[in-house]
């Protein structure tokens, strides 16, 4: 892989500590959610952070699929779901479920649509064949509380 783009974050005090990029854009105190075991759910944590990137992500490859596909489409909007879980073998394994919403297409479209951004999209690259990631479409306009 020829690198476009490196960047780094340091974690100190695990999902009990805290978080800084390099650049100090992201700064924030992380702790174990209420359902592993947390006081409660007013912090971030990993599956957080990691959802948080990967709708992102995910999101800039579907509108550029969108874009080489010349297909016009409303804003689109793209929600991670990460799941923690126990494997077997005694470990610790994610799953994640990608919802897209594909406003002014088909569910067929949006579908197809979204088939080709998980080929491209770093993310789903990177999981392939390592977590389970369920894909879903919708083709809702989208209604931002003002």
């Amino acid at each position: 892989m020829k690198s476009m783009y490196t960047t780094g974050a340091t974690a100190r005090g695990g999902r009990n500590g805290h978080v800084k990029s390099e650049n100090g854009i992201l700064d924030v105190e992380v702790r174990m959610p209420k359902a592993l075991g947390g006081t409660n759910d007013e912090y971030a944590n990993p599956e957080m952070l990691f959802a948080a990137g990967y709708a992102a992500c995910f999101d800039s490859a579907l509108n550029r699929i969108i874009k080489l596909s010349k297909v016009a489409t409303g804003e689109t909007a793209v929600t991670a779901s990460v799941s923690l879980g126990q494997l077997e073998n005694g470990g610790f394994g994610l799953a994640v479920e990608l919802h897209a919403n594909i406003p002014q297409v088909s569910l067929e479209e949006a579908r197809a649509l979204v088939e080709k951004a998980h080929q491209i999209c770093p993310y789903s690259n990177a999981t392939r064949g390592n977590i389970e990631v369920a894909l879903t479409v919708s083709n809702n306009e989208i209604v931002m509380p003002a």
